[in-house]
């Protein structure tokens, strides 16, 4: 295998290409040295792009019989001091949540690519956004997860970087969640090397084969994810999920526009709140009293600023892919409040501008249920 010392992104430089194009990029520019995966629409070409780049800047590609194994892999590449990542969706993010579940318990930050497609099961190979349950909260843990939902292939590439940044900070399982629209459609986006931008890249570090002897320098990793009585389990847990929150309010991230005082908020993540915003924008533009909020991290969500905007507003609009599951979410974070919620649910569907701006009418107008 050849090799050059030259970085994989110089600079800063405008590009068109897909959003697996994207993810690849940002995680050649930002060092991950490392991928496991097994092919599954609409992530293939991640693997395929980062394949096609391993002889030139000196990565390695591992393809694993299955995504369980690609789940593991991972993150015995984690152990070893690789920034280490994989990508997968539909039923391989099924078949992933039990190492990932590892990682969660073991506080392995590994670093997940999500390209959302329609389920239950096989279902369909284009787009959905029906994984938010299962990449929030899948597996038998407590969903202690960084979870980014990006809705630009600008965005795909800059919380890439990022993902690698915030697993290894806090040593959480951190996930990228977009979906096959954002997978295989082309857009113009800027791609750079971090350190221009004066992102300082959070350096790895093996948790395992430490040199040393223990007691004698150093101690014992004690990584664990099995447990013989409930006392050590939940005193871990205890420590973990404290840890959890106490980190939550430096990881959360939003976007809003409008909140004060308005008639209608809506609310939407990744792809669909491109609609979202294009419908609220032009309607505000035209008067109304109309805003969004859109929560950046599903998980952990960004609760305060949610309820700080939904307290402001006359009624909700929920618009996603999905049969309800960002709207379980918002009820959740709305615990108590008694603002009115309507939806616009289209599991595995995509959702059009026009078709948020008429069902924004309609409930401006004081139309339907």
């Amino acid at each position: 295998m050849s090799e050059t010392s030259a970085k994989p992104v110089e600079g800063e430089r405008k590009v068109f290409m897909t959003g697996n194009e994207a993810v690849c990029w940002a995680a050649l520019a930002a060092g991950a040295e490392i991928m496991y995966g097994y092919p599954i629409t609409p992530q293939n070409e991640i693997m395929h792009y980062w394949t096609r780049n391993v002889p030139k800047f000196g990565r390695r590609f591992l393809q694993t019989e299955d995504e369980l194994s690609a789940g593991f892999t991972t993150i015995g590449g984690v152990l070893a001091g690789r920034r280490a990542f994989t990508a997968t969706a539909g039923p391989g993010n099924v078949l992933m949540q039990e190492p990932l579940s590892m990682a969660e318990a073991m506080r392995i930050p590994v670093v997940v690519v999500i390209q959302q497609r329609g389920g239950p099961s096989t279902a369909t190979v284009i787009y959905s956004q029906q994984e938010v349950t299962l990449t929030c909260f899948g597996g038998n843990g407590e969903g202690l997860r960084i979870v980014y939902s990006t809705s630009s292939l600008q965005e795909l590439y800059d919380y890439t970087i990022k993902a690698f940044n915030t697993a290894w900070k806090y040593r959480f399982p951190t996930f990228v969640l977009a979906d096959g629209y954002q997978a295989k459609m082309r857009e113009s986006l800027n791609i750079y090397d971090p350190a221009a931008r004066g992102i300082e890249m959070v350096p790895t570090e093996p948790f395992l084969g430490r040199p040393g002897k223990i007691g004698e320098g150093r101690e014992a990793a004690h990584l664990r994810n099995t447990y013989n009585i409930e006392e050590e389990l939940a005193e871990v847990l205890e420590r973990d999920i404290a840890d959890y929150e106490r980190v939550a309010p430096e990881i959360v991230e939003h976007d809003s526009f409008n909140t004060g005082d308005c008639d209608l908020l809506v609310v939407a993540h990744g792809i669909v709140f491109r609609s979202a915003a294009m419908a609220v924008r032009d309607m505000a533009g035209q008067g109304k009293k109309i805003g969004f909020f859109r929560p950046i991290t599903l998980r952990p969500f960004p609760e305060e600023q949610f309820r700080a905007a939904a307290a402001k507003a006359k009624t909700l609009l929920v618009a996603e892919s999905a049969y309800g599951q960002l709207l379980k979410i918002v009820q959740q974070n709305l615990y108590g409040s008694t603002v009115p919620i309507r939806t616009l649910l289209k599991p595995g569907v995509g959702i059009t501008p026009e078709e948020i701006t008429d069902e924004c009418s309609a409930i401006l107008a004081g139309k339907g249920a």
